[in-house]
């Protein structure tokens, strides 16, 4: 039985996130959707809010779970047994950054295998922080992140 997790921050998740975590689940037995909590990140939701929000909207995925974490994501993998990263990658500049992560990952633990997704061609410009921008400008974000949390992203925004 492989178990894979896919780590990242997903502050939103973006449709880009939920598209790579479906075809995730569809490859895995398992799949375990890991938030990160990263202190000296300026996050727009909570690491709570941000694992209720993917829980919702991963409920129809019977072999995924989320779960947040903090520290070493080898850690995290050797505490759920799992044994292998999923990391989405929508350009050159994703490749080299993920890889040095990758080479780090199997520095620490080389039990531990990468697999990296290619986004489809309607993400590969979107990511969480342009999500915010976008919307902090009063931008439409519909079609970027799911339906679902377009509310809470705006009341977020509009509290600030």
């Amino acid at each position: 039985m492989k178990k894979a997790i896919c780590p990242g921050s997903f502050d939103p998740i973006t449709n880009g996130h939920l598209d790579i975590i479906e075809r995730a689940a569809r490859v895995f037995d398992e799949l375990i959707v890991g938030v990160l909590v990263n202190p000296e990140k300026k996050s727009l939701f909570s690491e709570d809010e941000r694992v209720e929000q993917i829980k919702n909207l991963v409920r129809n995925l019977p072999n995924v779970q989320v779960k947040k974490f903090s520290g070493l994501l080898v850690d995290l993998m050797n505490k759920e047994k799992a044994s292998v990263i999923v990391k989405g990658l929508r350009a050159f500049s994703d490749f080299e950054y993920e890889f040095q992560m990758a080479s780090m990952n199997n520095k620490l633990d080389p039990t531990k295998e990468t697999m990296f997704m290619m986004t489809k061609a309607e993400y590969c410009y979107l990511s969480s922080s342009s999500v915010k921008q976008v919307a902090m400008f009063g931008g439409c974000i519909k079609g970027l992140v799911p339906d679902e949390i377009i509310p809470d992203i705006m009341r977020k925004i509009n509290s600030k």
